[in-house]
């Protein structure tokens, strides 16, 4: 089951007299990310590096942001991949202190920041939705508002037509119970139609 954040986590660490400010938090996409990213360049412009993670909107990217390849941006999304976390973004914002950590104390320093910030996160589980279409006859719409409001869907639309048509999202785990149990009680009175 993957994950996110109900809140933004941060972490700080000083190793060799570099600082690392980490920070994963909840973005939507890619743009929303890059957006961040932005604001903490001009947050901290004296910073050596704004590294940074990416996974969201099914698209995962990983930025070093001049520190050696690979040894900012990939551990810090390994981290994300490992505990399941999406739809998140992990920065860390270093400023060097003066002593070289070597690419394999970069890597260490790098998935450190992100982890320490996750032991704080409070995770919230991550359920694919369905969108769902149907029509029912006038006298069946108060039944299947009902259901809809039991088992918690999201009404997107109602049309009034020659017949009532729904169009709702629902949990993927619950929706074929649901379809079940809303034709057996409309006595197979509802035409299911493509979403």
């Amino acid at each position: 089951m993957s994950f996110t954040l109900a809140q933004p986590v941060h972490s700080e660490l000083v190793i060799k007299k570099s600082r690392f400010i980490g920070c994963v938090q909840p973005v939507a996409d890619r743009a929303a990310a890059l957006a961040v990213v932005a604001s903490l360049r001009v947050e901290h412009p004296v910073a050596a590096h704004v590294c940074w993670a990416l996974m969201a909107g099914g698209q995962s990217a990983a930025n070093d942001d001049g520190e050696p390849g690979g040894t900012a941006g990939r551990p810090m999304l390994e981290v994300l991949r490992h505990q399941q976390i999406e739809g998140s973004l992990a920065t860390v914002v270093r400023y060097f202190g003066g002593v070289k950590l070597g690419a394999g104390g970069l890597v260490r320093a790098y998935t450190d920041a992100i982890a320490q910030a996750l032991l704080g996160a409070t995770l919230v589980p991550l359920v694919r939705q369905r969108n769902l279409r149907c029509a029912v006859p006038y006298a069946l719409e108060g039944l299947v508002r009902r259901e809809l409001a039991a088992v918690g869907a999201v009404l997107d639309s109602v049309q009034h037509a020659d017949d009532v048509h729904f169009a709702f999202t629902l949990a993927e785990p619950e929706a074929n119970a649901f379809i079940a149990r809303l034709d057996d009680a409309a006595q197979g009175r509802v035409v299911w139609q493509p979403a």
